[in-house]
């Protein structure tokens, strides 16, 4: 894999740090090293006796809680008060961000559960839970739960896996891809027929 000699220099050099401090990198949107890749090789290396598997889930676990709330407080902190002063360029309101709260109180916690599992949507979903300001005992109930389940399964895959676990994780790589891709294309639909029915009532 395109990562695998850098993750496994890291590993080398720093042990459970690269956890520690490499997947709160992940989750702020500097992916190295890359974390669903960085946490099955984790489990594999648990595998071969490397890694000892208890110590590592809980440094993985404690790495992706950093990563969330540092970005979940960024975007507390700083999103709202960026959208007020230059949301006008952006065609953004605060009345924007209301409305968003609302629809995230249908969906959002849900999505939130398992957004820890879609590279992409976890490097922007915490700033974006953050800057509606969603509490954070909500946030942290929701966030920490799916993050431990990103670990268990990730972990798992290399740790049941042994030597096959680069296939099976293709395989579920792949498998998320085409997750993303189905999500943004039911939140497109989603909006697209909103917009239609703006455009059919003159709102």
């Amino acid at each position: 894999m395109k990562f695998l000699g850098l993750i496994e220099h890291l590993f080398a050099q720093y042990g459970y740090l690269v956890l520690l401090l490499g997947l709160p990198l992940d989750v702020i949107a500097l992916p190295i090293p890359p974390g669903n890749t960085t946490m099955t090789y984790t489990g594999y290396l648990a595998y071969k006796g490397v890694l000892r598997w208890a110590p590592a889930m809980i440094a993985a676990w404690v790495g992706s809680m950093i990563g969330m709330t540092i970005t979940y407080w960024i975007g507390y902190k700083l999103g709202t008060p960026i959208i007020e002063r230059y949301g006008k360029l952006l065609f953004l309101k605060p009345s924007h961000l209301e409305k968003t709260r609302n629809y995230y109180e249908k969906f959002g916690n849900k999505l939130l559960l398992f957004s820890f599992f879609l590279p992409g949507i976890r490097q922007f979903i915490f700033y974006f839970v953050g800057i509606i300001r969603i509490p954070y005992r909500i946030f942290a109930v929701y966030a920490f739960t799916g993050s431990a389940l990103w670990v268990v399964v990730f972990f798992g895959i290399g740790y049941l896996f042994g030597d096959q676990w680069h296939a099976i994780f293709m395989w579920v790589e792949q498998f998320l891809i085409y997750a993303m891709i189905g999500l943004c294309a039911v939140l497109a639909g989603i909006l697209l027929f909103k917009w239609r029915n703006r455009l059919k009532t003159g709102i």
